[in-house]
């Protein structure tokens, strides 16, 4: 004990009682002490993030609007009415303007590139704002109008590339601008979900990949500003309804022998996601490849209309047993290949949702099963199954567990099942040297 008090007391550079009795204190080596100057740049960044969040979120709604009639409620529904022909003809036009509108974004902000990920840990925290913000508004409009990607893209982007101008305007060193960008990014996830602990956790374990005292403060400070700037125009309530799931053996057992499996889900997720994206086309092709694979998604989704969309609605029909074992079973393969198909075509989008949809999809259908045997009630295999999914594909156990938390606001009976889950797929996905559906996504050294 002594030992790792002298270190910590030499790492932190102080002799004081602080550095002794909270060694978490230490911060990594390259993020110096945080500043007054700093803090107002947090508080800043919580605003702009939030703002922009909700304002994505609305232009993504009012695309939902001219496109499928759609008002409030479930997207699925607006969808289904919308019939055939609409839905194929709309996911055409979103590939048309996908291919162009990242043609021209290209053409007109020049190089440079607009992933968080590779501007985090590649670029020192730079993203280029023009270049982002086009990638954002772009990327929310094609979600609207059916893509099969998430939409937690569009606002982590813009709260990155915001952040990372006002480092420019203040002139901060390197270490405080990728912090800051982290935090700009975890702040615009949070405020579009209505999660601001998750997006923290996000901020430290996703994309710092360290959870240190002091970068909890400033990713907890911008998370939960940008969440209650985003509140004058976004809903508050959870994403997810979820039945109340009282305390059960079944699902706790259910939890120990489905993580290893969801774990083997979420490598195969991860692998697919990177064949995806090494193969994202170039040159005239970025503008012909997402037409064709928009359409045929469109196709896919005449017989299957819950392709359409993040899967926020398969979730819920998930969580809800309102999915025959037919379905489950067609769902869980089409919609990893229509939402790797789309990002593959060169479109931009996020992850976050399809990849608790194909985890909700999983629990559910195994869950068919076990309930056979031994019942317990069906929204606990799906919540299990998509935390399971979900911490094993961000390589990001806590914030996985709290997001879920967060998301549906009544899993207090659950947690140790969900943990029992969560451990066992994480640990099998690292066995296997899996990386994040982030890291994969890297340009190539």
């Amino acid at each position: 004990m002594g030992a790792g008090q002298d270190s910590d007391r030499g790492a932190n550079g102080t002799a004081g009682a602080g550095a002794l009795e909270q060694p978490n204190l230490v911060a990594p080596v390259d993020v110096p002490a945080l500043s007054v100057r700093f803090w107002v740049l947090v508080a800043a960044t919580g605003v702009l993030a939030g703002l922009a969040g909700a304002a994505l979120m609305v232009l993504l709604h009012a695309t939902a609007h001219l496109t499928y009639s759609y008002r409030s409620g479930s997207f699925l529904t607006a969808v289904e009415r919308a019939g055939a022909v609409r839905r194929v003809a709309a996911l055409a036009a979103a590939g048309a303007v996908a291919g162009i509108g990242w043609w021209l974004l290209r053409r007109w902000t020049g190089p440079g590139g607009s992933e968080v990920s590779t501007a985090l840990w590649r670029d020192e925290g730079h993203l280029p704002l023009r270049r982002s913000l086009g990638t954002a508004v772009l990327s929310v409009v094609i979600v609207g109008m059916g893509a099969s990607l998430g939409r937690e893209a569009a606002p982590r982007l813009a709260g990155a590339a915001l952040a990372s101008r006002l480092s420019d305007w203040a002139r901060i060193d390197t270490a405080h601008r990728r912090l800051l960008a982290a935090c700009g990014a975890g702040a615009g996830m949070a405020c579009v979900y209505n999660v601001p602990l998750g997006g923290a956790l996000l901020t430290l374990e996703v994309m710092l990949g360290v959870l240190s005292l002091r970068l909890v403060l400033p990713a907890l400070a911008t998370s939960c500003i940008a969440t209650a700037v985003s509140w004058t125009l976004l809903p508050t309530g959870p994403t997810y309804r979820l039945p109340e799931v009282p305390l059960s053996a079944s699902l706790t057992v259910f939890a120990a022998l489905i993580g290893p499996f969801a774990g083997l889900a979420a490598v195969g997720w991860v692998r697919m996601v990177r064949v995806a994206h090494e193969h994202r086309p170039a040159g005239w092709r970025s503008v012909v490849a997402p037409l064709l694979v928009f359409t045929a998604v469109g196709a896919l989704a005449v017989p299957y209309p819950q392709l359409l969309g993040n899967g926020k609605d398969i979730v819920q029909l998930a969580l809800g047993a309102q999915l025959a074992v037919p379905a489950l079973v067609a769902l869980l393969f089409l919609k990893p290949i229509a939402t790797a198909g789309s990002l593959g075509s060169g479109a931009s989008g996020g992850l976050f949702t399809p990849t608790i949809a194909t985890g909700a999809l999983l629990g559910a259908l195994a869950g068919q099963g076990w309930t056979l045997a031994w019942p317990a009630p069906a929204a606990g295999f799906a919540v299990i199954g998509a935390a399971a999914v979900l911490a094993a594909a961000m390589q990001a156990p806590v914030a996985a567990v709290v997001l879920m938390l967060e998301l549906t606001r009544t899993i207090d009976a659950l947690m140790v099942p969900l943990l029992f889950a969560v451990t066992g797929a994480v640990l099998v996905s690292r066995r296997l040297d899996t990386p994040s559906i982030y890291s994969v996504r890297l340009p190539a050294q």
